[in-house]
C-alpha cells in the first residue's frame, strides 16, 4: 500500500513534560494510522524521549526523524528569551531535525549546552555562536509565529526579520526551510504573508507543520487542563498559555486541504523526510579505560589485584582458625580455584574494567574510613569482588554462587549495588568525578508520572473544585506506592466513584479529563543512587540535562535508554544502617576500646542471646513486630539462621517459617527429597530457600552446569509455559542419567519449581544478614553507645525516638534529659554517678531549633567553657544561632535547667534576653565578650520573679518540643488508680499473645485527625501512656457522641475493641471518661506534711480551685519542737495531678495517701 503524501515534521510527546499530551506509542500508532512513511519527534527543549521513539518508530516499520525545539538568542541583542519570571513575552523556538550521525552529535550538543549553560532561572537556550558551531547534519525549521523571524515580524520589524532570516540560511545553507502553520491563530494570520514573501526573495523552500500537543479534538480540553496544571493556574484564569483546539494531529487529507494553496509546503515534508533518515545507535557496554600500571593488560592488573587480595583475607582470623582444623594447603586450594575460574568468566567476557573501576572507589572510600556495606545483591556471590573488598562476605564459608552474578551462559552487564554511609556518599561521588573527569559522570534521570491519587487532586485544583470534595475523591483510590492502582481499575472497584459522578456533573468531569491525563510525565528528576561513568565526554554518548537541584549533570535518556546508547550504570546507594555502625563505634573509641567489625566472631553468645529474646528494636532488617515474633520462635543460634530468617521474612515464603523452626528444633523431621540433594538442604533443614538451592539441585541431580540452572531457575520464577515444558525435559532426562527415576524426579522438578517462584537470592539475604548481626552485636555489647547512635540517626522522627525512649527503659539505660551545658548537637554517651553509661539527650533533636545552631552552641561551649547563666549564654552564642523560637523550644524541653530550674521565668523572659543578645553583639568587642565571658564578668542581670509551670504543665511543653514526654508522663501518678481499675498499658497489649478483643487503656491525646466519608464523619486519636504512642479509630456513631470532649492534652479512660491482623492489630473505640472525673469521684484521704508557714498560703490557693468531693484532707504541721495535727473540715474533688502539684510545693516534706 502506498504510503501518504505528507508527514508530520513537528510533534510534542508527553516528554514535552506537562504540554505534551501523546505517549511515545500513541504517536506512532497514529502516524500508522493515517500511512505516514515517517514521523517526527521536536519536544521542547530536549531529547528526553528521542531514543525510545527512534527504537518504537524502528520496531514498528515506521522512519523516526529525531529532532527538537530549541531556544535560541541573537548574538547581537542578547538574549531573545525572556525568564521565566516575564511571563508576557515568549521565547523564540526553532525546530531543528537529525540528517545524520553528525547531526546527531550536534543536535546532543545543542540539548545539552542550552541545558548546562543557562542559569536555572531562565528557559534552556543557545546563542546563534554555539548554534553556528553546531549545524552540520541537522535541518533546521524557521519556527513559524513563535520563532525569530515571526517574532520580529509581529513587532513589524520586517528587515530585522530578513536579517535573522540571512542569519541562519548562512548557518544551515540548503538545510534552512520557512515554516507556516495554520492553526486559526492571529499571529499565523500576521506572520504568513510575510514569511511567503521572504521565501519567494530569499529562494527559501517553505513547509507547512502543524504544531502537534494532543491527538484528536476531544483531547483538546484534557490538554487545556494539563497546561494548567503545568502553570499552576486555574482553567478560567485570562492571560495564561493554552494552545488551540487545532494543534491536534491532523490526517494527511486535512493537511492537504489546509494547506491547498501551497501545495510545495506540503510536498517539502516528504522531502525533509528522505533528508532524515537516521535513528539513535545501539551501542554495546562501554567502559571507561582503568589505567594500570606496570605495562598490565586491565585482566593482568584485574588477576594481580585478586590474588594479593586473596592472600590478604588468608591472614583473616576465620582462615587462621580453618588452617588449624582441615589444612592449610587443602583451603587455600579451594580458593585459589575458585579465584582463578572466576578471572577466567570475567575475562573472557571482557569485563575486568568493570571489577577494577568498583574495587577502586571502594578502596578509596575505606581508607578515607568512609563506612562500606559488606554486599548487596548477586554481587556478593563472587569471589575476585571479596577478594577485592568490593564485598565482605565469604562466598565459599556461605555457599554463595558466582554464576548467579555473573552467568557466562546468558551474557549481561555485572551490576554491583554498593551502600555507602549515607552521610558520606557524595565524598565518594566527587572522587569518581576527579577520578574520569567530570564530563564522564552524570546522574540519570527519571520521569515523576500523573498517578491516579495526584491527576485527581491536580485536575480538581484547576476546574475549581472545592478541596475537601477533591480530597475526599482521590482518597477514594487503594494507596499502594509499590503497585500504584490505575484509576480505570480504582473506579470500576469503588462504587462510590460511580455514584459521586452520577450526583454531580462536576465530579464526572473531573474524573473524565483525569482519565484521560493518567500516566503523562509531570516533572523530571533523579535516580536516587545511579551514576553513568563514560570513556569520553558524556554528550558525545547521550544529551545531558541539568536538574536544579543537582550540581551534576543528568543524562536525558533514562536508565534503560542510557544503557542502550552505551553507558555503564553504577549504584552508590546510601544505608543509613552504616551511618549508625559508624557512629557507634566511634562512641567505642571514646571509651578507649577500637572495635574492628570485620573481625568480629560470628557465634557471640550475647548477639545470639539478643535476637533469641526479640528484642531488636534499631536492628538492621530485624525490628517489624511480626519479625520479632519469627525471632522468638526461631531462637537463631547461627549465623545462617539469621540468612534464613532474612531471606524467609517477605509474603508467600513466610509460610515456611514455622516448617524451617520445626525442623531446627527437631519436631518435625527434614525431608531432603532424595539422598542425593541431603548436602544442599542440610543447611535449611530441607526446606528451599534461596535461589542458589535450585541451581545447585539442577547442578548435582541433573547435570546442569551452574550457567544453565541459572537459566533454569530464571525460567521457573517467569513460569512461562513453553520454557518450564523445555527446562522439564532437560532437567527429568538428567536425572535419570543420574539413577533418578522419572516419576519421581519430575516430582522434584514440580516442588523445585513451586520454591523457585519465590526463592530468594541467598547472596543478598547473607550480605543484609551481616549487617543485621552487627548492628545485633553492638546493641548486645555496646547498648548504650548503640541506642544514641540509632537514635542520632532518626533525630526528626519523634515517634521512632519515643519508641527508642522505652527501649532504653528496658535495657535500664538512664536517657538524660537535654543540657545546654552537657549535650551535643546529637545524642551522646556520658557516665553517671553510679559509673554506668547513659545516653545524653541531642540539642538537635528538639523541635525548631535547627542542627546548624545548636553545633554553633556546643562548639562555643567547647572553645570557652560551660555556660554561667542564661545571660551569658545569649551574649556568647548571639541572637542569629539563638533567636526567640529556639530558645523558646529549648526552655520547653528543659535544656536550661541547669542555669535556671524556673522554666516560666526563662520563658517569659524571652525578649528580655534577645534584646541583650542583640546589644551585647553590638556594644562588646567580641574578644572580650568572651574573655569576660570565661572570667565571669559580664555584668550580673536578673530576670523578672515568675512562679514556675507546675508539673502538668511543665510536661505538656516538653510534649510540645519533644513530640512525646520524656521526664515523667502525665499519667505516672494515676499508675495505682488505673491498676485497681483493670487499666494496662498499650506496650503489653503488644506483647499480649491471648485473643482479648476488648480492653480498658488510659492515655493523654496528642493529636485528632477527623476525616469524612459518605457515611459522615470519624476520626483517627493518637493517645500517649506511660509505655509510648497508640492510635484509636473513633468511627461515625462513637466519634459524634465523644467529639466535643475529645480534647488534646486531656486524659481519658478508653474502653477499647481490638482486632488482630497478623502481626498488627487495630483499635477502635468504645467508650472513653475523662480521668479526671472517674478520679474525683473516688474517696480519698492524704496527709500533707508541711514544715513551712510559706506552702501553707499556697496549698490554700491550690484547694480553693478544687470543687466539693470525697477526699480529706490532714495538716501534719512539723514545728521545731512539736507536730501540730489539723484535720480539714470540707471534702475536696482530688485528682492525682493536683496532689503532684502540692508534693512540689516547697516545704511541703511528703504526700502520703491513707
Amino acid at each position: 500500500m502506498p504510503h501518504g503524501n505528507f508527514v508530520h515534521l513537528r510533534t510534542h510527546s508527553a516528554y514535552s513534560l506537562s504540554e505534551g499530551a501523546i505517549k511515545i506509542s500513541n504517536l506512532i500508532e497514529l502516524a500508522l494510522q493515517n500511512n505516514m512513511p515517517a514521523i517526527g519527534l521536536t519536544d521542547k527543549g530536549n531529547l528526553f524521549g528521542a531514543m525510545e521513539f527512534s527504537e518504537k518508530a524502528k520496531e514498528s516499520g515506521l522512519q523516526p526523524i529525531l529532532g527538537l525545539e530549541l531556544a535560541i538568542t541573537d548574538k547581537n541583542k542578547g538574549s531573545l528569551v525572556p525568564s521565566k519570571k516575564e511571563e508576557n513575552l515568549k521565547p523564540n523556538w526553532i525546530v531543528l531535525l537529525t540528517q545524520s550521525e553528525i547531526g546527531w552529535q550536534n543536535l546532543m550538543a545543542l540539548s545539552s549546552k542550552a541545558y548546562l549553560d543557562t542559569p536555572p532561572t531562565e528557559v534552556p537556550q543557545v546563542n546563534f555562536e554555539k548554534l553556528s558551531c553546531h549545524s552540520d547534519g541537522l535541518i533546521a525549521l524557521s519556527g513559524g509565529p513563535d520563532g525569530p523571524i515571526g517574532q520580529l515580524i509581529q513587532k513589524n520589524k520586517i528587515k530585522e526579520a530578513y536579517n535573522i532570516t540571512e542569519s541562519l540560511s548562512k548557518i544551515f545553507k540548503d538545510r534552512f526551510y520557512i515554516e507556516i502553520m495554520r492553526h486559526d491563530r492571529q499571529s499565523e494570520i500576521i506572520t504568513e504573508p510575510h514569511f511567503i514573501k521572504i521565501s519567494q526573495e530569499l529562494k527559501l523552500p517553505i513547509v507547512a507543520t502543524n504544531d502537534i500537543y494532543f491527538s484528536d479534538t476531544q483531547m483538546h480540553e484534557a490538554h487545556d487542563v494539563l497546561m494548567c496544571i503545568s502553570q499552576g493556574a486555574h482553567i478560567d484564569q485570562p492571560n495564561r498559555n493554552r494552545v488551540t483546539p487545532q494543534h491536534y494531529f491532523r490526517s494527511t487529507e486535512e493537511m492537504e486541504k489546509l494547506f491547498s494553496d501551497i501545495p510545495e509546503a506540503i510536498e517539502n515534508t516528504l522531502t525533509i523526510a528522505k533528508r532524515t533518515a537516521y535513528a539513535t545507535p545501539l551501542r554495546d557496554p562501554i567502559l571507561p579505560k582503568f589505567e594500570v600500571s606496570h605495562g598490565r593488560t586491565e585482566s593482568q592488573e584485574l588477576k594481580y589485584q585478586a590474588q594479593k587480595g586473596l592472600e590478604s583475607r588468608f591472614s583473616e582470623s576465620f582462615f587462621c582458625k580453618q588452617s588449624k582444623d582441615k589444612g592449610n594447603e587443602n583451603i587455600k586450594k579451594i580458593y585459589v580455584e575458585r579465584l582463578n575460574s572466576e578471572l577466567k568468566i570475567i575475562s573472557d567476557m571482557n569485563f575486568p574494567g568493570y571489577f577494577l573501576i568498583v574495587a577502586d572507589f571502594i578502596r578509596w572510600a575505606k581508607e578515607n574510613k568512609i563506612p562500606v556495606g559488606p554486599g548487596r545483591g548477586s554481587g556478593a556471590g563472587s569471589l575476585v569482588a571479596w577478594a577485592l573488598t568490593i564485598t565482605d562476605i565469604d562466598p565459599i564459608r556461605f555457599g554463595l554462587l558466582f554464576e548467579r552474578f555473573l552467568n557466562p551462559e546468558r551474557i549481561s552487564m555485572p551490576d554491583f549495588d554498593i551502600d555507602f554511609c549515607r552521610n558520606r556518599r557524595d565524598e565518594v561521588i566527587d572522587y569518581v568525578c576527579q577520578r574520569y573527569g567530570q564530563e564522564k559522570v552524570a546522574q540519570i534521570i527519571t520521569f515523576g508520572k500523573l498517578e491516579a491519587r495526584a491527576v485527581i487532586r491536580d485536575v480538581g485544583r484547576v476546574l475549581g473544585l472545592p478541596y475537601g470534595q477533591v480530597d475526599k475523591i482521590s482518597k477514594l483510590v487503594p494507596f499502594n506506592p509499590a503497585n500504584p492502582i490505575r484509576l480505570e481499575e480504582a473506579i470500576r472497584e469503588e462504587p462510590l466513584f460511580q455514584q459521586m459522578k452520577d450526583e454531580d456533573p462536576s465530579v464526572a468531569r473531573l474524573l473524565k479529563i483525569a482519565l484521560k491525563l493518567e500516566g503523562l510525565y509531570r516533572h523530571a528528576s533523579t535516580h536516587a543512587a545511579g551514576l553513568v561513568i563514560g570513556d569520553r565526554p558524556l554528550n558525545e554518548l547521550v544529551p545531558l540535562y541539568r536538574d536544579p537541584r543537582s550540581s551534576m549533570p543528568v543524562t536525558q535518556f533514562s536508565m534503560y535508554f542510557s544503557e542502550n546508547s552505551g553507558l555503564v550504570k553504577f549504584d552508590f546507594l546510601g544505608l543509613k544502617t552504616l551511618t549508625v555502625i559508624d557512629n557507634a563505634c566511634r562512641l567505642i573509641e571514646i571509651d578507649g576500646e577500637i572495635i574492628n567489625l570485620s573481625n568480629i566472631p560470628l557465634d557471640d553468645q550475647l548477639t545470639f542471646q539478643l535476637l533469641a529474646s526479640g528484642h531488636t528494636a534499631g536492628v538492621f532488617q530485624l525490628e517489624s513486630t511480626g519479625m520479632r515474633d519469627a525471632l522468638r520462635g526461631l531462637r537463631p543460634d547461627k549465623f545462617e539462621d539469621i540468612i534464613a530468617i532474612v531471606a524467609l521474612y517477605r509474603p508467600g515464603p513466610m509460610e515456611n517459617i514455622p516448617q524451617y523452626v520445626a525442623r531446627k528444633h527437631g519436631t518435625e523431621k527434614p525431608d531432603y527429597l532424595h539422598k542425593m540433594l541431603e548436602g544442599i538442604l542440610r543447611e535449611t533443614y530441607g526446606v528451599i530457600i534461596y535461589q542458589e538451592q535450585v541451581m545447585e539441585i539442577a547442578r548435582v541431580l541433573s547435570g546442569y552446569s551452574l550457567g544453565s540452572a541459572d537459566i533454569l531457575r530464571r525460567a521457573m520464577g517467569k513460569k512461562i509455559q513453553s520454557e518450564m515444558d523445555d527446562q522439564r525435559e532437560i532437567f527429568v532426562n538428567g536425572a535419570i542419567n543420574n539413577g533418578v527415576e522419572k516419576t519421581q524426579a519430575s516430582q522434584i522438578f514440580d516442588l523445585v519449581a513451586r520454591f523457585a517462584g519465590y526463592g530468594f537470592n541467598k547472596s543478598h539475604a547473607a550480605a543484609y544478614a551481616l549487617v543485621a548481626y552487627q548492628t545485633a552485636y553492638l546493641k548486645a555489647n555496646y547498648p548504650v553507645q548503640f541506642m544514641a547512635a540509632t537514635m542520632t540517626l532518626d533525630l526528626n522522627n519523634t515517634d521512632k525516638l519515643s519508641g527508642f525512649k522505652q527501649e532504653l527503659d528496658r535495657l535500664g539505660v538512664t536517657l538524660l534529659p537535654p543540657n545546654i551545658n552537657y549535650s551535643n548537637s546529637t545524642f551522646s554517651v556520658e557516665k553517671i554517678s553510679n559509673g554506668k553509661n547513659a545516653v545524653r539527650y541531642a540539642l538537635s533533636a528538639i523541635k525548631n531549633v535547627g542542627e546548624q545552631a545548636m553545633e554553633i552552641l556546643v562548639e562555643e561551649r567547647k572553645k570557652n567553657g560551660l555556660f554561667s547563666d542564661m545571660f551569658s549564654l545569649v551574649a556568647r552564642v548571639g541572637s542569629h544561632a539563638l533567636n526567640k523560637r529556639q530558645l523558646e523550644n529549648l526552655t520547653k524541653a528543659g535544656a536550661f535547667d541547669d542555669l535556671n530550674k524556673n522554666r516560666k521565668q526563662i520563658f517569659e523572659s524571652i525578649e528580655i534576653l534577645v534584646r541583650y543578645a542583640e546589644s551585647a553583639r553590638r556594644d562588646i568587642n567580641q574578644a572580650s565578650l568572651f574573655d569576660n565571658a570565661k572570667s565571669g564578668t559580664i555584668e550580673k542581670l536578673t530576670l523578672p520573679t515568675q512562679t514556675d509551670w507546675s508539673i502538668s504543665n511543665k510536661l505538656q511543653f516538653e510534649q510540645d518540643s519533644l513530640g512525646y514526654f520524656l521526664s515523667a508522663h502525665p499519667l505516672d501518678n494515676f499508675e495505682k488508680k488505673l491498676e485497681k481499675l483493670g487499666v494496662i498499658q498499650y506496650a503489653s497489649l503488644q506483647q499480649d499473645k491471648t485473643n482479648l478483643t476488648t480492653v480498658r487503656l488510659s492515655g493523654v491525646i496528642l493529636n485528632i485527625q477527623e476525616r469524612s466519608n459518605a457515611d459522615g464523619k470519624f476520626a483517627f486519636v493518637r493517645f500517649s501512656d506511660p509505655s509510648g504512642s497508640f492510635e484509636i479509630a473513633f468511627f461515625r456513631d462513637i466519634y459524634t457522641l465523644y467529639k466535643e470532649q475529645l480534647k488534646i492534652g486531656e486524659k481519658y479512660l478508653i474502653k477499647t475493641n481490638v482486632r488482630r491482623e497478623e502481626d498488627q492489630f487495630r483499635l477502635t473505640a468504645e467508650k472513653i471518661e475523662k480521668l479526671n472525673s472517674i478520679m474525683a469521684l473516688q474517696k480519698n484521704k492524704f496527709e500533707l506534711h508541711i514544715n513551712s508557714n510559706q506552702s501553707i498560703i499556697k496549698l490554700h490557693e491550690i484547694l480553693k480551685r478544687q470543687c466539693v468531693g470525697d477526699t480529706t484532707i490532714l495538716l501534719i504541721i512539723h514545728l521545731e519542737n512539736q507536730i501540730i495535727e489539723i484535720s480539714i473540715p470540707q471534702k475536696y474533688s482530688i485528682t492525682p495531678d493536683i496532689i503532684s502539684e502540692i508534693d512540689n510545693l516547697e516545704g511541703i516534706i511528703k504526700v502520703i495517701e491513707c
